[in-house]
Order: C-alpha cells, then structure tokens, then sequence
C-alpha cells in the first residue's frame, strides 16, 4: 500500500479494510482507485467490493492468500494488443480463468491546471493509446504503474506542466481538473479482462451456455510441430479465437503459445482437438473454462 502515491493512500486503506472484513466480496485489481481496473470490477460485480493492489503480482497473491475471492486482470487491449508479462504471470499464478469482461475504454486528459503540459503520466498502455492526441501536442509520454495512480501522483506533484492521463472518475477522486475527454486514438478502444479465482467454474455451471476455453501449450521443437497441433482444431470445427507465441527462457528454443478456443472440454469435438493438440506438444495446460460475454463468430 506504500507504493500509492499520498493522495490515494486513503482510499485504498479503506478499500482494503472493506476487502478485509468480507473477502468473499472482493475482486483484488492492479491500480489506484479510479483505474480502469476498479471501472471493470464495479462493472462485472456491482456488488463486490473492490481491492486495490500495486501490481499485478499483488493482485493476484491477494486470492491465493484468501483476501479477495476473485481477482480482475486485463490480457488485451483491442488497439495496443497484449498486456505486457500476463502470459506469463496468469500460467504461473496457480488461478484459473472463471469469467471475461470486456470494457470500453475513453480517457481525459487532467492536471492541476490548464496548461501549456510538457509531459503526460499514465500506464504504459493507456499512453499507447492516446499516441496520436499527445504527440499532436507535443507531450511527452511519461510511463506510470497505473493510470489512476498517474493521476494521483500529478495531485501531489503539484506541477502546473504536469497532467495526467486517466478515466474521468480519477479527476474526482483526487481534485483535478479534466481538461479534455475522449481522447483516445480509436473511440471503439476496448480492454478484455479475465476473472480469475482458486478453483475452476464446475462443469455443470456451465451447462447450456456458450463458453470459452484459455490454454497455455509448448509445442515439440520439431518442423511442422504448430501447424500439425492446429489440425486437430480444424478437422473437428472448433473454433480458435486467439494463438499468440511466446518464449520461454534465454534459449530461444522452446516456444510456447496461449490460446482461446470456443467450447469447453466434455465437447467430444473439443476433447479430440485437445488430445491431438496435446500429443504435438511437450506442455498443456488448460487455464481455465468460463461463460462467454461477447459472442464469437
């Protein structure tokens, strides 16, 4: 909670003391109040209690040590791609994927005063996607752990040259002035973010409704390994929404891929397709099976 810059260590302290008396409520999320991760908690469970944490990490150790049932963590953004390191900290963190949410994005531009700005702080992402208004501008993109906690940070800064980058409700919390809305690059900007949790959804919860699957898989370091894994999805028709490659290690030998699929295991066409999948690789690991919220094609 130190991390916090002055101005929004109040209310994550009592966010947290919230969180502490009724775990079972919370949804632990990476960022300052105001964030867009607290935008995606309050929206996917409008009765949890939301918990911030100064990291990814933290976020997710707060439902491993039991503080928060759930925990809310964004994968991609659909014009700055992937969340940079989830691929590795979700496989790795022991959780599995229950549920998906998908948020509009819109930023404003805040600060203390009116300008003229020499630099702009938010998270790396949410700078990658208002490029196109600072650059325009002349504005410096300064890299921050998380947009409200920029916000927060301008706050107590104190500094006329100095703004922010954030959802609106930030400016609320923590007495700045939003100056411009909307500023992001693409107006149809949206982040998809995954629920995670202790134990998987039971297959019967998810009965009757459209689902998805996430996996994590390393293919044998043989030609052809890819393409004869991806054709036990094609020959049954099961449909394969994501495949993104990444390494694993310094050898630049083993190359490991994360995958949604449309369908759950119990599917015969599902479970052919991941048997042959898994006979192509070295390592699968299924991340978890959850209800859609934005139907696939």
């Amino acid at each position: 909670m130190h991390s916090f810059p002055a101005p929004a260590l109040a209310l994550v302290g009592q966010m947290t003391q919230a969180a502490a008396a009724d775990p079972a409520r919370a949804i632990s999320f990476q960022g300052a109040p105001g964030c867009n991760g607290h935008r995606a908690a309050l929206e996917y469970d409008p009765a949890c209690l939301p918990l911030p944490c100064f990291s990814f990490e933290d976020a997710i150790d707060a439902v491993k040590e039991g503080r928060a049932a759930r925990a809310i963590i964004p994968i991609e953004n659909s014009q700055h791609g992937r969340v940079a390191d989830i691929h590795f900290l979700l496989p790795e963190s022991g959780l599995y994927i229950i549920g998906e949410h998908f948020l509009p994005i819109s930023y404003a531009l805040m600060a203390l005063g009116e300008g003229p700005f020499k630099a702009a702080y938010s998270h790396p992402q949410a700078l990658g996607q208002t490029r196109r208004y600072l650059r325009e501008r002349g504005i410096v993109p300064m890299a921050y752990a998380d947009t409200a906690g920029a916000a927060a940070y301008v706050a107590e800064m104190g500094d006329g040259e100095a703004c922010a980058i954030s959802p609106r409700i930030a400016a609320e919390l923590y007495g700045l002035r939003i100056l411009a809305e909307g500023i992001e690059d693409a107006h149809d900007n949206t982040t998809r973010f995954v629920i995670l949790a202790n134990k998987p959804l039971d297959p019967a919860d998810l009965a009757g409704r459209q689902t998805m699957t996430t996996f994590v898989f390393e293919v044998k370091n043989v030609p052809a390994a890819l393409y004869k894994a991806m054709g036990g999805f094609a020959t049954n028709g099961v449909n394969m929404t994501k495949l993104e490659s990444y390494q694993k290690g310094a050898s630049f030998t083993a190359t490991a891929f994360f995958a949604d699929i449309v369908g759950a295991p119990g599917d015969p066409a599902v479970d052919r397709a991941l048997e042959e999948l898994a006979f192509h690789s070295n390592e699968l690991r299924l991340l978890g099976c959850y209800p859609q919220e934005l139907q696939r094609k």
